[in-house]
């Protein structure tokens, strides 16, 4: 349970936060609610002067130079740094990749002394699910328990900004939203804005999540009843099929043990419980977001949310 003087909102002083990843996905929407909320964002990216670091930068955002990869880079990025946040990614260079530069980037930012990391992995990557994505960050994961800094680790589920990935979306021009998910099996999703909420305040509240790993999630729909939404968005059938397993893994190995993973055994977050502790962060139902989201470039038809 957070702290209760801790509840209200941000701590009162702003804090300077090194942001890796601050070009992409989840990096990029958490400078943006730290930005909004008074921070010092130091935006760490391997392209200082691309279009999405100039954004950040408009924003107020220190830009440096910086690659996981690099050591050296990484903890001359972090020096003076009240926090460093952490994210890599499998899907550029593979999981062993991402190991390796989640190790890399960590070992930089203890070199730089920062006194306290905030790391995203991914939900239930503790429990050897035997998924390759979800294996690469729990070794991050035990490499920075045993640095001995201060942490805090946030574990998102399945994003629902996923459906406008290519290898989810390429089926909706053909009226299939397809899966290897069974049809009536519950997948627990979130939306990138909550994430950025919930790690904004493992930021801002060090004293209410160090040492925490917390696993989030906001809503759990079967992908039937995902493909119902989508259908009522687009104005046209979308109808669900699940891929069989072996079909998927003639594409990803990682991702049929994903699926396969999800069919069996699934994510574990209790949400009731976590909005009631964390009502700071404005949860999002799938309906909800997919209300809110530009379809046109991925559905057919009308898509009138």
């Amino acid at each position: 349970m957070p702290h209760s003087k801790e509840l209200a909102g941000r701590s009162s002083e702003p804090k300077r936060v090194l942001v890796t990843g601050a070009t992409g996905q989840q990096g990029g929407s958490l400078a943006r609610v730290l930005l909004q909320r008074g921070h010092h964002v130091r935006a760490m990216s391997r392209k200082p002067d691309s279009p999405a670091a100039n954004d950040l930068r408009k924003l107020g955002a220190e830009i440096v130079a910086g690659d996981l990869g690099d050591r050296a880079s990484v903890e001359r990025a972090a020096k003076g740094v009240d926090v460093a946040y952490l994210v890599a990614t499998p899907y550029e260079q593979g999981v062993e990749a991402e190991t390796r530069f989640g190790k890399i980037g960590l070992d930089g930012i203890h070199a730089a002394g920062v006194p306290y990391v905030v790391y995203s992995s991914v939900s239930d990557a503790d429990r050897k699910t035997g998924i390759p994505h979800f294996d690469s960050k729990a070794a991050v994961e035990e490499h920075l328990k045993a640095l001995g800094t201060e942490y805090a680790i946030v574990a998102p589920v399945f994003f629902m900004e996923n459906l406008f990935a290519p290898w989810v979306a390429a089926g909706f021009s053909h009226g299939v939203l397809a899966t290897g998910v069974l049809p009536d099996r519950k997948l627990q999703v979130i939306s990138l804005p909550e994430i950025a909420e919930f790690t904004a305040l493992a930021v801002e509240q060090p004293r209410s999540f160090r040492g925490k790993r917390i696993n989030i999630a906001s809503d759990e729909p079967t992908l039937t009843e995902v493909a119902q939404r989508l259908s009522e968005i687009a104005g046209t059938k979308l109808a669900y099929q699940a891929v069989p397993l072996d079909q998927v893994r003639k594409q990803s190995e990682d991702f049929a043990k994903m699926y396969d993973w999800f069919n069996r055994v699934g994510y574990s977050v209790d949400i009731p419980k976590l909005k009631h502790d964390y009502p700071q962060v404005h949860w999002r139902t799938f309906r909800d977001w997919s209300a809110k989201q530009d379809w046109s470039r991925v559905l057919p038809g009308p898509t009138k949310a």
